[in-house]
C-alpha cells in the first residue's frame, strides 16, 4: 500500500462533471489498495471571480480581508469532492487548511509555509478516509487564515506530501505534463518523460504555468517525486525528480516565456556606496520579488537602475518608490509594461559554451532587439518587447532543435 496525495487544479474542478470526473478518478486510487489525499484548488475562475467582486466593493480592499474571503473558493470545491465521493460510496472527509494543520508566516496573500502538523490527516487515513484538503490556505500566529498567492495549492500538495512521507506526489492539469513549450503557441513542443528539480524551477519562474516555483523548491528541499500529468486523460504524464548525469546530454531542456512583467527604471539615483542596498531593501521588505537588474555607467555623480517586477506587484512597487523619493533624491521613476521575459533552460547549459551566442544570434535573425539580460548555470533570459514573446519562443524552440526527440548539440 502506497501513499498518494494528489493535486487538482481549478480547471479539473470546473463544474459538477469534472468534479464527478476527478472523484472517480481518486476512488479508482483507493480501490487500487492506495491511501489518498487530495489537494484542490478553486472551481474554475472562482478566485479570479472573488477579487474582482472585493473591487467592486473598494478599490483597496485589506489583505487581511481578502485572504478571507479568496479561502473561501477552495472550501467550496473540497465540500464538493466529498460529496461526489459519498455518492460513490466512498468513506471521504474534507479539510480547511488550518484544519490540515498547516501554519503559515504573517504575510497575508503571499503567506509561505512554515510547519505542517498532519496529526488530524493522518488520522483519517487510519480511519481509512480518502482525506480532501482546501489548497492554498493556512493559519498564521494570530490564527487568522492566509492565502499562499498563486499557484499555492501546487504549494500545499507538495509540503503535505513532505510532511506525510507520501510516496508520490501527482499534480492534475490541463495539460498531459511538462512540454519543452507552451504548447498552445509552439505547436511542435514536446511533452518531456522527466525534468531535474532546477530546470523545472527555473521553468516555473520564468513563466512555465504548469507548477509554481514554490512547490518545486519544496519537492527538491524535501526529495518529494513529482508527476505532472493531465487530469483529462489516463497517459504517463513528466516526472520532476533529481537530476541525473544523462540529463546533461539535453543542453537545452525548454524554452519559456513571461508576459506578466514589468521593468522598472530609477533615473537620476545618487552614485554612492548604500543607496542602491537602501532601495532594494525596502523592496524586499514589501515582499516584492525581484528579477533582472540593471544600473547603467555613472555620470556627473548620478546613474540609472532598472529592475523588473511581477505585474501584480506594480502598484505596491510605485507606492513604495513615491515614499521613497522622499528620502532619496532620484529624478523620477519610469515603467514599462510593453515587455516579456523569455528564456532558455536547462542543466547541460553549463557544460557547453556558446549557448548565449545561438540564443541571441537566433533572435538577431528575427530582428528582435535585446533589452536586458541575465543569467544562470542553466539559464539564460532577455528582455524584449511584448509583442516579440510568441516569435522569440518559437525561434528559440527551433534553434535548439527541441521539437527533436533527441535535441542536437
Amino acid at each position: 500500500m502506497a501513499l498518494i496525495v494528489q493535486k487538482f487544479g481549478g480547471s479539473s474542478v470546473a463544474d459538477p462533471e469534472c468534479i464527478r470526473r476527478v472523484a472517480g478518478r481518486v476512488l479508482d486510487m483507493k480501490k487500487r489498495g492506495n491511501d489518498v489525499v487530495v489537494i484542490v484548488s478553486a472551481m474554475g475562475d472562482t478566485t479570479d471571480e472573488l477579487i474582482e467582486l472585493a473591487h467592486r466593493i473598494t478599490p483597496e480592499p485589506s489583505d487581511r480581508e481578502m485572504d478571507m474571503l479568496m479561502s473561501t473558493g477552495e472550501q467550496v470545491s473540497v465540500a464538493l469532492l466529498a460529496m461526489a465521493l459519498h455518492a460513490m460510496g466512498a468513506d471521504a472527509v474534507s479539510l480547511t487548511g488550518p484544519q490540515a494543520g498547516i501554519r503559515t508566516d504573517s504575510m497575508h496573500r503571499k503567506a509561505k509555509i512554515m510547519a505542517i502538523n498532519p496529526r488530524r490527516v493522518m488520522k483519517h487515513i487510519r480511519e481509512g478516509h480518502i482525506v480532501i484538503v482546501a489548497g492554498f490556505q493556512g493559519l498564521t500566529p494570530a490564527e487568522d487564515i492566509a492565502t499562499l498567492g498563486r499557484g499555492g495549492s501546487d504549494t500545499t500538495a507538495v509540503a503535505l506530501a513532505a510532511a506525510l512521507k507520501a510516496d508520490k506526489c501527482q499534480i492534475f492539469t490541463d495539460v498531459e505534463g511538462v512540454y519543452s513549450a507552451d504548447p498552445r503557441v509552439v505547436r511542435d513542443a514536446r511533452k518531456l518523460d522527466e525534468i531535474a528539480y532546477d530546470e523545472m524551477l527555473e521553468l516555473a519562474s520564468l513563466g512555465a504555468k504548469v507548477l509554481m516555483s514554490r512547490s518545486v523548491e519544496f519537492a527538491k528541499k524535501y526529495g518529494v517525486t513529482l508527476e505532472v500529468l493531465s487530469s483529462f486523460t489516463n497517459r504517463p504524464g513528466t516526472i520532476v525528480k533529481e537530476e541525473v548525469k544523462s540529463m546533461e546530454d539535453v543542453i537545452v531542456r525548454g524554452v519559456s516565456a513571461d508576459t506578466d512583467q514589468v521593468k522598472i527604471t530609477i533615473e537620476g539615483v545618487p552614485d554612492r556606496p548604500g543607496v542602491a542596498a537602501r532601495i532594494f531593501r525596502e523592496l524586499a521588505g514589501a515582499s516584492i520579488n525581484i528579477d533582472m537588474i540593471i544600473q547603467n555607467i555613472s555620470a556627473q555623480g548620478q546613474t540609472d537602475i532598472s529592475f523588473t517586477v511581477p505585474a501584480e506587484d506594480l502598484a505596491k512597487t510605485k507606492k513604495l518608490m513615491k515614499s521613497m523619493s522622499k528620502v532619496i533624491d532620484f529624478r523620477e521613476v519610469n515603467v514599462d509594461g510593453d515587455i516579456a521575459k523569455v528564456s532558455v533552460v536547462g542543466v547541460g547549459i553549463r557544460g557547453h559554451s556558446g549557448v548565449a551566442f545561438q540564443m541571441f544570434k537566433a533572435l538577431a535573425g528575427k530582428n528582435i532587439n535585446l533589452q536586458m539580460i541575465s543569467a544562470s548555470e542553466i539559464k539564460i533570459s532577455v528582455i524584449i518587447r511584448k509583442k516579440y514573446a510568441n516569435l522569440a519562443m518559437k525561434t528559440l524552440h527551433r534553434a535548439f532543435n527541441l521539437h527533436r526527440k533527441g535535441p542536437k548539440k
